[in-house]
């Protein structure tokens, strides 16, 4: 009775998990498939697909600045987030701090507020000390609300890294900058590549920084599918977003193939 009562229970677990994974990617099947309606609405295909909304990108001659511009300011501001978290990780375990864990809620805070408040902030600090210019405060913004991202990742991956074998190196004739490259650096690279690729990500997806710090010369991918929304309301931008989600799949499985997501997962629990 108790194996199959056990039994029982895996069954309806895995419905349980099928049903959930089905209910949140039900809004993503439903945006692929109105990217292939062949008519200019937002109609789910029933008599026939088309791929006329992917053929009318080409034709957007404001749409691939765009794209440049978010992949531009997402690479810039990953690298700078890496660069920051990172030495706030290896702060936060290995300083010695007077009172860690509020540390690291601050470091979180820029999770917990609103983007449209963050973007506000921001705004009326940038101009409060002078500083007009778009483009670096957009990305000096975006360093700020991924850096998070990295700290929480390597956060834990350092949680379970054996800092002996630092000292290690070290005694090996290693300076302790040295020792952190040859040492730490190769054996989290999966935490490293991983939270880069969710700084990039979370990155080109954020809109409210962009509304507030960005200008007519500085128009990122969310704002400029706003835009397009506004003039012409048809299944184009339904296109641009399953080719997003299909991006962001990709750079998921070349992690994957990479470095081994799944390895990573296991070591940052």
């Amino acid at each position: 009775m108790r194996a199959l009562a056990e039994r029982a229970a895996g069954i309806a677990g895995g419905i349980y998990l099928v049903l959930l994974a089905a209910f949140m990617l039900w809004p993503v099947a439903i945006v692929t498939l109105v990217s292939f309606s062949p008519t200019p609405v937002f109609d789910v295909p029933t008599e026939g697909a088309s791929l006329q909304w992917y053929r009318k990108l080409a034709d957007l001659d404001e749409l691939w600045p765009a794209v440049r511009l978010s992949a531009e300011v997402g690479a810039i501001a990953s690298v700078g987030a890496l660069m920051l978290g990172s030495l706030c990780a290896l702060g936060l375990r290995r300083g010695r701090l007077y009172c860690p864990a509020c540390i690291l809620a601050f470091l979180m805070s820029p999770l917990m507020l609103p983007g449209i408040v963050l973007g506000v902030a921001m705004l009326i600090t940038f101009r409060a000390t002078g500083f007009l210019d778009a483009y670096t405060s957009l990305v000096l913004a975006h360093i700020v609300i991924t850096v998070p991202y990295v700290v929480r990742v390597l956060y834990a991956a350092l949680g379970l890294f054996d800092f002996t074998m630092i000292d290690a190196a070290r005694t090996l004739g290693y300076s302790h900058p040295v020792a952190l490259w040859k040492v730490l650096v190769p054996n989290l690279l999966p935490s490293f590549v991983t939270a880069g690729m969710f700084a990039f990500l979370m990155s080109v997806d954020n809109y409210a920084l962009a509304l507030f710090l960005g200008d007519v010369r500085t128009v990122t991918l969310p704002i400029e599918l706003l835009k397009l929304l506004d003039r012409a309301a048809d299944p184009t931008v339904a296109a641009i977003a399953t080719l997003m989600v299909a991006f962001t799949a990709a750079l998921l499985v070349v992690g994957e193939r990479l470095i081994g997501a799944a390895r990573l997962v296991g070591r940052s629990a």
